[in-house]
């Protein structure tokens, strides 16, 4: 589809069809991106999308341990003295 670039203040911009927009569930904000010399316009994604299938990959790989053991809790005066 041809569309016409149109002046916005100092700025830029093109108008989308309401009919693409319904298709690609746009609602207010998109993701752009530029690819070389193209511009990639995408839905916007919620801040932790996709995060429980790479927990779930990184369970499956064994990569959900801890990196440092708690030490902490290992000394005498922690068990005996501390107090919250």
């Amino acid at each position: 589809m041809k569309v016409n670039v149109v002046r916005i203040g100092n700025s830029r911009g093109i108008r989308i069809p309401k009919t693409i927009l319904n298709q690609c569930r746009v609602t207010d904000a998109m993701e752009l991106e530029v690819q070389g010399n193209q511009l990639l316009l995408r839905p916007t994604t919620g801040p932790r999308a996709g995060w429980d299938d790479a927990f779930r990959r990184m369970h499956a790989h064994g990569d959900d341990q801890l990196l440092e053991q708690d030490t902490a809790a290992a000394t005498r005066w922690d068990r005996t003295e501390w107090q919250w």
